[in-house]
């Protein structure tokens, strides 16, 4: 149950994001600048990649803020670590969707832990 609110939650969001007039970003960088690398060039050229860039950057905002600050951190790590991965994919749109479904499935268990008052 709490994994479907957390998920209704994010679909919420996204979709008032589509309501917007679009822009050259993806949800984590700007994709008008001209020194993009080869894994941020892909998501920008690859509408499916863009619409994982924004459901990942929105769960990890949400549940950055879900943590206690003590456990902010180790998340940060974890997601600077998983940009290494991305990037490592180049312009592979294969390989850099499978690190974007690997992440999330890793925000969800993240998310899945989060102790809740009862």
């Amino acid at each position: 149950m709490k994994t479907y609110l957390f998920l209704a939650s994010a679909a919420l969001i996204l979709g008032l994001g589509m309501l917007l007039p679009q822009s050259s970003h993806a949800a984590s960088f700007d994709c008008s600048k001209t020194d993009l690398k080869a894994d941020e060039k892909a998501i920008c050229d690859n509408r499916p990649l863009n619409d994982q860039d924004v459901k990942m950057v929105t769960t990890f905002d949400l549940i950055s803020g879900l943590l206690p600050m003590g456990n902010r951190g180790e998340l940060q790590d974890q997601q600077t670590a998983w940009l290494k991965t991305r990037q490592a994919c180049n312009a592979d749109v294969a390989c850099i969707g499978k690190a974007y479904d690997a992440r999330l499935k890793q925000l969800m268990s993240v998310y899945d832990n989060i102790e809740r008052p009862r």
